[in-house]
């Protein structure tokens, strides 16, 4: 029972083991036949009870009861609650030990078992007042006799075989470690136990903070904490919820901890064993660096410096003008070395600490610029070597010319760099651009001499290897090379006039982005634009795509493990898919059904007149398994595959292509019984089932591009 009338009394033990004691009361003897109608009282308890606490009776018809007489003559009208079988009500405070009688139409009922009155549980005083954890306090009070556990705030709990003392009026004990302040429970220790609680808080005692030293602190330093109970201290945190629970010393007047590498600043917290925190009144201050010098200055971007000052061994990175980080090649408590970045431009250094502090240098840091002291020869030819002298021209990434044309450098050293004139160049200055982006314009300025280059005007945008182009333009009549990405030359050629030249894609050409070099006979030489060196066919008929990829609609409605990319690999400047993923056994990767956008009526029963393509980019061989092509007509289910484990295979890996082909299947290739079968289409004016692609029979890292699955009439 934890609710009574007054806070400082408790009930003696009134309860039997395992529930309320019920007095027998008034019980007819068992031959006497019950009347349904009577009022009986049966039982009554706890017994013995405490005033101010309830008193419950067990009988038939109490219903009827008007009133119920405690001893001595107090009489009790108004009940808690009243049924038939319970009648509960609350003790009043003038009751004591008797008889019981109940007040019925029938006429009195008086108990025959007596109801004694218990005298309270009691606490009227806690001393100290206030006490630290760790130390005895005295409860005092009466019948504490019966006190099995005492209760301190933050659910701290002393069982009575660890109390220092106990009597009827007295409880020594002492505070836990982690009890906090607040008032204090005693306990019968009942399975439903009587509690009584302090009418004060006791005062559970917390470290005190007067003063931090030194201030500011230096990350890495040892910091004096004093003031008072600071042996209770158990972690101590400093800003940036950096802890610290190993203390170089500690005592209740002071404790020395060394400060964090990455605190920062703000007030530390110390915590005791109840979790409570006590704060700081002044913040920890952590020290920062100082930059008294930087040298050299002006400082070349790529070489080193060295920073002097104090505290430079808190640094722990440094950023140049740009926001750009420099690499920290050596630090000491009042020298730091650093590598001035690239493309660092002049501004102010800062340096960063690990307490997420900043500290700027006094002035600039000035960057060093290359210097032109000549060019050569100022007359000069398109495609020729131009050769520049001067000083830090390694800084130098890129020469700007006029007509908005630009070259790399091929030779570069602090004193000199040469470059190729590219074509289309003007009479003009030069302009060099250095690592970080800055300009320097030459005092002197080239005349460009004409040049017997030919000047391209027309050429394809996509070229395949083993296909004869055609290249349109002025002075093609000039040409002794045609040399190919990969230093691959020409060696076959169709017409070659002044105005047009066909020539043969050697098989070797690099696949991809290139340029075709074409060399005079004065050893001049030029570029044509970019190029797509791929080995694909031309789609021919857009019409029997049935697969494209380009995010189009009807020919993109797949479902499968394809993703459609628009990427610096596509084959046309369009999109197209791409499979990706380590598979092992079935793996759909691209499906379309019932006849969705297939143009299979285009073929009908003209199988031998048609074939597959299909143009893809296979990014790394596949080890195994195979990727299978399947065509479910309403007659039969045929499968094409190709791979380690695909029909006729030597289980060799599906190697890389080196770029976009087109690969090319006979209808008749496709087979029934999953590819191992005999029988191939004979009609596929309808494929009522699933048509597209999928992996199969074994495991491997699939890695390809794929794009215009189609249908091509044979030539």
């Amino acid at each position: 029972m934890r609710s009574l009338k007054f806070q400082h009394y408790i009930f003696l033990l009134a309860l039997a083991i395992g529930g309320i004691l019920l007095l027998p009361s008034c019980q007819k003897d068992d031959d006497d036949a019950i009347d349904p109608n009577a009022i009986e009282l049966l039982s009554f308890g706890p017994s013995p009870a405490l005033r101010g606490g309830e008193l419950t009776f067990i009988g038939r018809n109490l219903d009827k009861v008007s009133a119920i007489i405690l001893p001595v003559n107090v009489n009790v009208s108004t009940f808690n609650s009243k049924t038939a079988d319970r009648i509960t009500l609350t003790i009043p405070e003038a009751t004591v030990d008797g008889l019981v009688t109940l007040i019925t139409p029938d006429g009195e009922i008086t108990s025959k078992s007596r109801l004694t009155i218990s005298e309270p549980i009691t606490i009227s005083s806690i001393s100290p007042s206030e006490a630290r954890a760790g130390e005895t306090v005295t409860i005092s009070g009466t019948y504490l006799n019966l006190i099995k556990e005492v209760i301190f705030s933050n659910k701290k709990s002393v069982l009575s075989a660890d109390f220092i003392s106990q009597s009827q009026d007295k409880i020594e004990v002492n505070v836990p470690l982690d009890a906090q302040t607040g008032p204090v429970i005693i306990s019968n220790g009942e399975a439903q136990p009587i509690e009584v609680s302090s009418a004060t808080d006791l005062i559970v005692t917390l470290p005190v903070i007067s003063a931090l030293s030194p201030s500011p602190v230096k990350a890495g330093a040892m910091l004096t904490v004093t003031g008072s109970d600071l042996d209770l201290v158990q972690e101590a945190v400093f800003g940036g919820n950096n802890r610290v629970s190993d203390f170089a010393s500690q005592s209740a007047d002071e404790i020395r901890l060394m400060v964090p590498a990455t605190a920062q600043d703000g007030e530390l917290k110390v915590i005791v064993a109840s979790l409570q925190e006590v704060s700081s009144a002044d913040p920890v201050v952590l020290a920062v660096p100082t930059i008294t010098d930087v040298a050299p200055n002006p400082a070349k971007p790529g070489t080193d410096i060295t920073l002097t000052g104090t505290d430079l061994d808190l640094v722990t990175s440094i950023f140049f003008g740009g926001d750009v980080e420099g690499s920290i090649i050596s630090q000491e408590l009042e020298k730091l070395v650093a590598t001035v970045p690239l493309t660092a431009v002049d501004d102010l250094i800062t340096v960063n600490t690990a307490a997420n502090k900043s500290v700027q240098s006094g002035g600039n840091l000035t960057l060093i610029l290359p210097t032109i002291s000549s060019v050569g020869p100022e007359q000069i030819k398109s495609n020729a070597v131009l050769t520049i002298t001067g000083d830090n021209l390694d800084l130098v990434t890129d020469i700007n010319f006029a007509g908005g044309t630009s070259a790399t450098p091929t030779v570069i050293s602090s004193n000199e760099i040469t470059v190729v004139i590219p074509p289309g160049t003007q009479d003009g200055s030069i302009v060099l651009t250095t690592t970080n982006g800055s300009q320097i314009t030459s005092e002197q300025s080239l005349t460009i001499l004409a040049s017997n280059v030919p000047i391209i005007t027309g050429y394809p945008a996509i070229a395949k290897p083993g296909e004869m182009i055609t290249i349109t333009g002025e002075k093609l009549n000039l040409l002794t090379d045609v040399i190919f990405p990969e230093n691959i030359i020409a060696t076959q050629f169709g017409t070659k006039t002044e105005s047009l030249l066909e020539v043969v894609v050697p098989e070797a050409v690099k696949r991809g982005i290139g340029v075709i070099t074409f060399v005079t006979f004065e050893g001049e030489s030029t570029t044509s634009p970019p190029i797509n060196f791929q080995g694909v066919d031309q789609v021919q008929d857009e019409a029997l795509v049935f697969f494209d990829f380009n995010g189009t609609g009807a020919k993109d409605s797949w479902w499968g493990n394809v993703q459609i990319v628009n990427g610096d690999q596509s084959l046309d400047g369009s999109s197209y898919g791409m499979v990706n993923g380590n598979y092992n056994g079935w793996t759909d990767l691209f499906w379309r059904n019932s006849s969705n956008n297939f143009p299979g009526s285009e073929v009908g029963t003209n199988v031998e007149d048609f074939v597959i393509k299909f143009d893809i980019n296979i990014l790394d061989p596949i080890t195994g398994g195979n990727i299978k092509m399947r065509l479910h007509t309403a007659d039969n289910d045929f499968w094409w595959a190709a791979g380690p484990a695909a029909p006729g295979s030597d289980g060799s890996a599906l190697e890389a292509t080196n770029g976009w082909v087109t690969m090319t299947v006979e209808i008749s290739a496709f087979k029934d019984d999953y590819g191992w079968g005999t029988n191939s289409p004979t009609d596929l004016t309808e494929v009522p089932n699933e048509f597209g692609m999928a992996f199969d029979n074994g495991s491997s890292y699939v890695n390809f591009l794929i794009d215009n699955v189609r249908f091509e009439r044979k030539q």
